[in-house]
């Protein structure tokens, strides 16, 4: 089956992604590193559901093309929803009427759309969302089912939109809301596919090809190499229950959500209303989310991380950093290991 990709006020018609638009790729792989370059800002949880009963909420996205660092000394041009990767987490309740604008900035290379998991519709709002630069589109939706669901854009060739970064997070919470944690975090990983050498510096652009082989050279959390470590770190206090809406944009690879030195006393696999006790890892495929929590008893140095393990080196990670009391009840250092031969 052919189909035909119209833009502007128009909707998708069925459009035939391996004839889909597409930037052309520069001669070099690596272009000189611009100056002052940052890594992309990070996206803030948004505030849990306090009322009780359903509103109109009103939602504003802009797709905007943005040069950041995906890794020291590494720059990529990122394609985002309001300039950050994941884009901003929306929140709602379970009734609300959600009326969402898009809006594609002037200057952006290409058409853009969006596609909600949380909604009931055609192309979950995309085929009414193809937005050409310049141009804006709203829909409105309710949010009929409770969940941690994927938005991304859904223009073709949508791997490549979504290589780029363009995917977020929407959370429908239920008509009473979620219990009330001490803090949450917001964490999408994603896979980054670039011409040239892996580590080779400079100003790096998309590669088709290994988008088509699956094969990344970067797979991270939060849009860069170490967007959570260091002084970038997530942090917690002893005593604290803390949620974690975790999601995979994508394209490609799954995540195998694990925290190091700690295990989950609650997960929604999937973000369903079910939810499973002392789960150590789970697994969370491209366009899915999960909702996990844990009470923290012991201070120290945790990892957060995809335990595909050798994609540690490719930037699926992140630091957390719990402060507080020791509790040797719960777990204490005995004593220095005797080097090997000693008695």
């Amino acid at each position: 089956m052919k189909g035909k990709l119209i833009v502007g006020n128009a909707p998708i018609a069925h459009a035939d992604h391996a004839a889909a638009e597409t930037v052309s790729q520069p001669a070099a792989a690596a272009q000189p590193l611009p100056e002052g370059l940052t890594r992309l800002p990070q996206p803030q949880v948004a505030p849990p559901i306090e009322r009780r009963e359903p509103e109109l909420v009103k939602v504003d996205l802009e797709t905007r093309e943005v040069t950041a660092l995906l890794d020291d000394g590494v720059a990529y041009r990122y394609w985002t929803f309001n300039g950050s990767v994941p884009g901003p987490m929306v929140r709602v309740r379970q009734g609300d009427t959600v009326e969402l604008t898009l809006k594609n900035a002037p200057g952006t290379q290409l058409t853009h759309s969006i596609n909600l998991h949380a909604v009931n519709g055609p192309g979950g709002g995309s085929v009414d969302t193809q937005v050409v630069p310049g141009d804006s589109s709203t829909i409105r939706f309710q949010a009929l089912h409770p969940g941690v669901y994927v938005y991304h854009c859904m223009t073709p060739m949508v791997g490549q939109h979504v290589a780029n970064g363009m995917y977020g997070m929407i959370v429908v919470e239920p008509p009473d809301g979620l219990p009330k944690v001490d803090r949450e975090y917001y964490i999408m990983q994603g896979d980054f596919y670039l011409q040239g050498d892996r580590g080779q510096k400079g100003l790096r652009a998309f590669s088709l090809d290994k988008l088509f082989q699956e094969d990344p050279e970067y797979i991270v959390y939060n849009g860069s190499v170490g967007a959570m470590t260091g002084e970038r770190a997530l942090h917690a206090n002893v005593g604290d229950t803390v949620r974690f809406f975790f999601g995979v944009g994508g394209p490609n690879k799954d995540s195998a959500f694990h925290v190091v030195g700690g295990s989950f006393d609650v997960l929604h696999p999937e973000g369903a209303a079910e939810w499973l006790t002392d789960v150590q890892t789970t697994l969370v495929p491209p366009g899915g989310a999960t909702m996990a929590e844990m009470k923290l008893s012991v201070p120290g140095h945790y990892m957060i991380e995809d335990h595909h393990i050798t994609r540690l080196q490719k930037g699926a990670m992140a630091d957390f950093e719990v402060e507080g009391p020791q509790n040797p009840d719960v777990f204490e250092h005995l004593g220095a290991a005797r080097p090997a031969g000693q008695p």
